[in-house]
Parts: structure tokens; sequence; C-alpha cells
């Protein structure tokens, strides 16, 4: 649709008409004479007539020309459709263990046995989907912790990043503590009040020069809430060379620990033993960290005042020529 910026100046149409009211032409003073009718008088006669014609096309598009003048001083606006913006609800910062163990082959995935980190990569690769609205980065840790994606509204390209993480990437064994510390780190410039970590490991602490209680208490102190998710089933059947195995995969992963950061920093803890309980953890995760619904709308504007300034300046030139060859 079409809109005047500053309508109201539509006002000013009729000032030409105001001022040939207040600031008459001085009247001519005509001499008495005795014409004697000669045929120069009839030429003349068309010549006059002529001569009005033309003042009267000038003034018209003078008056043509002043409308466009106006036009474009009101600031005629195309405004297009309403576009909905997101609102940034909070910074969300996902920690993926990819130590060794993370190769484990205990949960199920359209009836095929996968490891866990294909299962991390598909459950939350959903939940990071359904993320609108919030900024989305990318740690994993091994040995050490590594960015692996910036805050970012992004997310198809945070959801690429992590499908391309493999196991032992950042090394064999499990720095939960340096993972904590980097994501302090990367949030703590944030503007968001609501800034969230969501550590997932299937370990313990073996590596790093951090803690995980040291940790725990920075984040603490820094506001930031982390909610942990311990990985692997509890179950006594595993896949393995040589068949199913009698064993329980679940059984390094240091439970208490990741209570303790959770409950420091006002998150949660939850278990995932298998994809389906993967996938609750997740939902339950958006209810308790909801995407805000809230948007702003934004309409896309393009200036139009160019064309009738345009208009408005052929149309004097017109006004400028008639009145010459009028008066010629």
């Amino acid at each position: 649709m079409y809109e005047f910026a500053w309508w109201w100046l539509f006002g000013l149409l009729p000032l030409p008409l105001l001022i040939r009211q207040l600031w008459r032409p001085a009247k001519q003073r005509v001499g008495l004479a005795l014409k004697v009718p000669f045929l120069q008088d009839f030429l003349q006669g068309e010549a006059a007539s002529e001569k009005a014609w033309t003042s009267w096309l000038a003034l018209v598009f003078a008056a043509l020309a002043w409308l466009a003048l106006v036009t474009a001083a009101a600031r005629p606006i195309w405004v297009g459709e309403s576009v909905a913006l997101p609102v940034s609800g909070r910074d969300l910062m996902l920690a993926v263990d990819l130590s060794g163990s993370m190769q484990e082959q205990d949960f199920y995935l359209n009836n095929q046995v996968v490891d866990r980190l294909v299962a991390t990569k598909v459950v939350a690769g959903d939940f990071i989907q359904k993320r609108v609205g919030d900024r989305i980065g990318l740690i994993v840790f091994g040995d050490q912790a590594y960015l692996q994606a910036p805050l970012t509204f992004d997310r198809v390209t945070v959801h690429t990043l992590l499908n391309e993480t493999v196991i032992g990437l950042a090394g064999e064994r499990t720095a939960i503590g340096d993972a904590i510390g980097l994501a302090i780190k990367r949030l703590q410039d944030s503007q968001e009040k609501n800034r969230v970590l969501v550590l997932m490991t299937d370990g313990a602490n073996t590596a790093g020069s951090v803690s995980p209680a040291a940790a725990a208490d920075m984040a603490a102190s820094a506001g930031l809430k982390i909610y942990t998710v311990g990985i692997g089933s509890e179950g006594p059947q595993a896949r393995s060379l040589f068949g199913i195995q009698l064993i329980n995969p679940a059984a390094e992963i240091d439970e208490e620990s990741l209570k303790a950061i959770a409950s420091k920093t006002g998150g949660q803890y939850f278990r995932a033993r298998d994809t389906e309980e993967f996938q609750r953890i997740y939902a339950e995760l958006d209810r308790l960290e909801p995407v805000e619904h809230e948007a702003e709308e934004w309409r896309p504007q393009q200036e139009l005042f160019r064309w009738p300034l345009g208009l408005a300046f052929m149309l004097g030139w017109l006004a400028f020529v008639v009145r010459m060859e009028a008066e010629a």
C-alpha cells in the first residue's frame, strides 16, 4: 500500500491562490482611442486567441508542477507486508562431549543401533531447529574445550557444525570444567539476562585445568544457568564386535558431580538412557526455557518522492517553455 509520511503538507496546495489574492497585479492604464477595423486587426485577434490558449496551457503545466512538488514534499512511501522479526529470548550454549566413550553403541534410532554421538546429534539438532528467537552457540570438549560455533541466530549453521563433529576431535578424555569455563567466557559479554548452558556428557571429568565444582561456582556468580545431561543406558546389553554383551556402558557417568553443577547454577540434571528419554529431556528443556513467541513486526518501506519530484521539474520546465512562446 501507499502512504504519505507528511500528508499534512497537502494543505499547501491552495498557497498560490492565496498569494494571488493577497498580492494582485497592478492594473494597466488603458488610454482612450478610436479604432478603425482593418484586416490587420483580425489577424491580431487570432494571434491574441492563440496567445491566450498557450497562456492557459502554461498555467495548467504550472498547476500540475505545483501539485507534483507538494506530493513529493509529502513523502510518498510504498509500505510492504508486515514481516515478523523474532525477539531474542536468551543466549543458549550447547556443550557436547566428543571423548572416546561417546562411540559406545547403546542407543536405538529407527530400529538401528547407533552410538551416543549420533543420538545426540539427532535429538539436539531437532532442539536447535526449534529455538527460533534464541542465539545458539556450540562448544565441543574432550581433552580441552573448543568453540565450534559462536552465539548466532543462524540455527542452520549451528546444526550443520554439530553434524560435522566426530568422536575424538577434541581428544579422548573429558574436560567438563574447561567446557563450563569456556561457556562463561563466551557468555559474559552477553546483553541477555537469560543465559543458559546445556552440557551433555557420558563420563566424569578426567582432563582440563578447571574442576567442575570450581567452574560451577564461577557460573553461578556469572548468572549462568546450567542444565546437565548424562548420556548412556543403564541396561546390561550393548553391541560390540562380538555381538551383544552384558555390560554397563554408563558406569563412568559422574552423576553426583553433574547434579551438583546443575543445583549450584539453578538448572537441572537429566539422564538420557535411550533415544526416547533423550527426546523427552529436550521437550522438558523447551518447557523450562521457553522460546520467546512475542515478535516485533517490521514493514519494508520504499521512498517514492523522487518520481513526483522529477515530474514537478519536467512540468515546470514545460510551463516555462510554453510561457516564453506565448510572450514571444
